[in-house]
């Protein structure tokens, strides 16, 4: 049946999915897939379909925020979807994380509203293990520069105390921040959908927020390259674990 927001539904026959915030950011999906269909576009979710090394894979946007991505993945996971991969930006928490690093997220800070809606915040906000262990090893095998840690998913960008609260996660160790992993993570282990987020980093940790995202929008810095890396080590990550999870059936 033809889900209500991301228009498509399950004779698509795709196991996986690669979630991007911005629309534009399909077409960079695009590049790194076989036999490319153009989908759908409604609202924020546009979507396409192509294969990697064989495996069919959705490359679905859903804008910014955590109760657009729990729309995704509820939809997404009726039409026969088990793996989804966030593909997004992050801003820096830490120093020495450079722009367009890639921080692989273990875990992340429930500090959103979407997550906080379907269950108490006690419960946690991780990823499937096989597959955040993949992404790591993909990072390390290609030399890519990459973190692994604790990042935190926060509601919006411009409230009063938004630079207090990165003060003080800073402060923890955690590595960077951004809206939807948090999410993600939550809405798809109650769904039982195998998840992980690899960020892009656009914001050095102390240096001005707003210069850094228009210079990372004209695509004419580090953070081009960075997005590039992410697709493909979210896309390998995925084939791995689909191999596995082949093995075991």
């Amino acid at each position: 049946m033809k889900q209500a927001h991301i228009q498509l539904d399950e004779t698509l026959n795709a196991p996986c999915a690669l979630m991007p915030g911005d629309p534009k950011r399909v077409d960079v999906i695009a590049k790194y897939l076989d036999n490319v269909e153009e989908l759908t576009f409604n609202r924020e979710y546009r979507s396409i379909i192509g294969t990697y090394k064989g495996m069919k894979v959705i490359g679905i946007s859903t804008g910014m925020g955590g109760s657009s991505v729990a729309i995704a993945i509820e939809e997404l996971k009726n039409i026969g979807v088990h793996t989804m991969m966030r593909i997004g930006s992050a801003g820096a928490l830490q120093e020495g994380i450079r722009l367009g690093d890639l921080i692989i997220c273990e875990g992340a800070i429930r500090d959103d509203g979407a997550s906080r809606t379907y269950i108490n915040v006690k419960y946690p906000a991780v990823p499937d293990y096989r597959l955040i262990n993949h992404c790591a090893k993909v990072a390390e095998e290609k030399g890519y520069r990459h973190e692994v840690g604790v990042i935190l998913s926060h509601e919006s960008f411009y409230y009063d105390e938004n630079d207090e609260d990165c003060l003080k996660w800073s402060k923890k160790g955690i590595l960077a921040s951004d809206f939807e992993t948090a999410a993600l993570y939550t809405v798809g282990r109650l769904r039982k959908v195998y998840t992980a987020s690899i960020l892009n980093n656009v914001v050095i940790w102390g240096e001005n927020t707003e210069d850094a995202i228009s210079s990372y929008q004209g695509g004419e810095n580090m953070t081009a390259i960075g997005e590039e890396r992410e697709i493909e080590v979210a896309l390998e990550a995925m084939y791995r674990l689909e191999q596995e999870l082949k093995k075991h059936s």
